[in-house]
């Protein structure tokens, strides 16, 4: 997974679902923190807000989607709201995951090594497809 980020490649659903299968769930606390994201499309898709990551201030405040402001420090994306995560269970194993709390998303989480993590998230109505990575702020 470590060689598959690094690449910046785009890679397919079909490709990263049995592969984040595979990776260990996470705790609640691991989350916690500010995360540096990415996606696995290649640059393809537009990032209009120039995403930044997520930042777990707790397992009850969370800013889903941060960007740089004008000033260049981070801010949450309002217009998606705040989140909180718990442990839920997708394909058979609980993990962390994230719930919007204004919007029908839920980002399930599995642990690649103790700085990286897998994100997919659940979008209610579209595909099981949109994946991607968290890299923890040192």
């Amino acid at each position: 997974m470590l060689q598959m980020i690094a690449s910046g490649d785009a890679y397919s659903a079909d490709t990263l679902m049995p592969l984040f299968k595979q990776l260990e769930p996470v705790s609640l606390e691991f989350m916690l923190g500010t995360w540096r994201g990415g996606k696995f499309d290649g640059g393809a898709e537009p990032d209009p807000l120039n995403w930044y990551g997520k930042r777990f201030t707790s397992i009850n405040d969370v800013e889903p989607i941060l960007y740089p402001g004008p000033d260049g420090t981070l801010q949450n994306y309002d217009k998606l709201g705040r989140a909180q995560i718990r442990e839920m269970v997708f394909d058979g194993t609980v993990s962390a995951a994230l719930i919007y709390d204004q919007q029908p998303i839920i980002d399930y989480f599995r642990k690649v090594n103790d700085d990286v993590v897998i994100g997919l998230g659940d979008i209610k109505g579209k595909p099981l497809d949109f994946f991607f990575h968290l890299t923890r702020d040192q």
